[in-house]
């Protein structure tokens, strides 16, 4: 585990946010479900810099309470299952 998501990881339970918290996303009617660690581990697979933006934003995200970790997961689940499914894309 590298030290950006050691540290994501750490913020979310010092925050009393659960790793397997989990975010179902219903896509053409098929149900994709993502835990918060599987986008924390996900991201981590990218470039420093974007790993770091990524810490950034959970920062904020958990500062501002109000489901910001929810809404901040939301998001990067999102983000994730776009580029999956944009990959998948055959341009013809």
């Amino acid at each position: 585990m590298n030290e950006i998501e050691q540290i994501c990881k750490e913020l979310l339970t010092k925050n009393g946010v659960n790793l397997n918290s989990e975010i179902d996303f219903d896509i053409n009617g098929d149900i994709h479900t993502l835990s918060f660690e599987y986008i924390i581990d996900t991201f981590m697979m990218a470039s420093d810099s974007s790993k770091a933006a990524f810490l950034a934003a959970l920062q904020k995200a958990l500062e501002s309470k109000n489901e910001g970790a929810r809404k901040f997961f939301e998001g990067m689940g999102q983000l994730l299952l776009m580029t999956h499914l944009s990959k998948k894309i055959e341009t013809h």
